[in-house]
């Protein structure tokens, strides 16, 4: 696939306005408020595996709606005094997974916490967290379920739960609550992106080739999906485009990204057609933490760097957990 957005020099310029509506804030504050009227209730129960080198928990929290939400916890063996935490969010219906699949950052010496993601888990990996909210008619997928109003939108309910599982991995006595990071690929990337900024005290955020941001760009820039279902949801539903894009503005990870306090490594595919490369500049370029940096894989797709930017996260977030 031959470079198809801008060119590199323009899209390292690109900073389209942000599109945050006035009661932005507001929102969020609200959305907060409520899930916290909610007991956390996080839940650490030991899980046997056939490994001596982690110790591993099956967690469950209270999310948005006091709805229980799944995770695991991964901790180096033995762990006795809290260490910094690493907390993960899964790509698009991807789910927590199997226990022995996260072993990266505990190998690296961290506590290791993955969100599962609620209704999700059925594309790639498993997943346990039901979604018990319906929606008004939706485009197959989860991009448009109550997408006619932000108080009803799904990723509402999914970017509280990312910030109540960060709350949950900060309750555990062996995680150092103020030394936590955010990462994740893709959906995982965009939610890490949105809790960046709601959560003021993260000491790093590192959202590989995010999606789920520059909605109303990636609508009408890329055939392929997730952000397909947008299109075709107005396909259908003629004349809700600003109802639609109205209700997105409250979940576009430009608008996080303005609001960012904690250093962030992002990644970009030039090639990528699932998030292409312009919608992730846009939030990048936003970023307002104190510090930023973008690795460019010029000739890959959706994959982005693979293992290569995990190993460029394996040097740079360490770096930012440990005093």
């Amino acid at each position: 696939m031959p470079h198809f957005d801008l060119p590199l020099d323009e899209l390292r310029a690109y900073k389209p306005a942000l599109t945050a509506p006035d009661d932005f804030d507001a929102f969020w504050e609200k959305t907060l408020a409520e899930a916290g009227e909610h007991a956390l209730d996080a839940r650490f129960e030991p899980v046997d595996v056939p490994y001596t080198a982690v110790d591993v928990f099956d967690v469950t929290f209270a999310g948005s709606g006091g709805h229980p939400v799944k995770g695991w916890l991964v901790l180096p063996a033995g762990t006795r005094e809290p260490i910094p935490a690493v907390v993960q969010y899964i790509g698009y219906n991807g789910g927590r997974g199997l226990a022995h699949t996260h072993l990266q950052w505990a190998a690296a010496g961290f506590a290791h916490f993955v969100m599962d993601t609620r209704g999700q888990g059925s594309g790639g990996s498993v997943g346990d967290t039901p979604d018990p909210v319906g929606s008004a008619p939706s485009v197959a997928g989860f991009m448009t379920q109550g997408i006619q109003d932000p108080h009803e939108y799904y990723y509402r309910r999914v970017y509280t739960d990312a910030v109540r599982a960060v709350e949950a991995a900060r309750s555990h006595p062996l995680v150092d609550a103020s030394r936590v990071a955010v990462v994740g690929g893709s959906q995982g990337g965009g939610i890490s992106i949105a809790v960046a900024g709601l959560v003021p005290d993260l000491r790093a955020v590192a959202p590989d080739v995010p999606f789920l941001c520059h909605f109303d760009r990636a609508a009408t820039l890329t055939e392929r999906h997730p952000y397909r279902e947008i299109a075709l949801y107005l396909k259908t539903h003629i004349g809700q485009d600003e109802q639609v894009f109205r209700t997105l503005s409250y979940f576009d990870g430009m608008n996080f990204a303005a609001r960012a306090t904690a250093p962030g490594l992002f990644s970009v595919a030039l090639e990528d057609l699932t998030c292409p490369p312009s919608t992730v500049f846009a939030a990048y370029n936003h970023w307002a933490g104190p510090e930023r940096s973008m690795e460019v894989y010029a000739f890959n797709d959706h994959e982005g760097g693979g293992p290569f930017q995990q190993a460029v996260q394996l040097q740079w977030v360490p770096g930012h957990l440990r005093d």
